[in-house]
């Protein structure tokens, strides 16, 4: 697979939801702490049966070009072979943020 092909689903926590979707371009932002993702990619609209969870994640990312997400908000990035359902669901279990560092105290 070329790299102009690549596929890559991303996991992060948006809000207390786990969001999963399939992008073409993942980057290291320039804005330091984020990671951006473009080229989002969703199912056929052609398609008889209708996933919920894939509508309300393309309705939060309808129209974005481009998109930052905090570098501590992502779980998990993995290059695929092809893109899948995208996913929005309840954040349960062990599934936390990574704990942001305080500010050093200043006397």
């Amino acid at each position: 697979m070329a790299k102009d092909d690549a596929v890559y689903r991303v996991t992060f926590i948006n809000q207390d939801k786990v969001i999963e979707v399939f992008v073409k371009h993942v980057y290291q932002s320039d804005i330091w702490g984020f990671i951006q993702l473009e080229g989002f990619i969703f199912g056929q609209r052609s398609e008889l049966l209708v996933d919920p969870g894939e509508e309300k994640v393309k309705q939060l990312f309808n129209e974005v070009k481009s998109s930052f997400i905090p570098t501590q908000a992502i779980l998990r990035i993995d290059e695929v072979e092809r893109s899948g359902v995208a996913k929005l669901s309840e954040a349960k279990g062990n599934v936390t943020p990574f704990p942001s560092v305080p500010s050093p105290r200043r006397d």
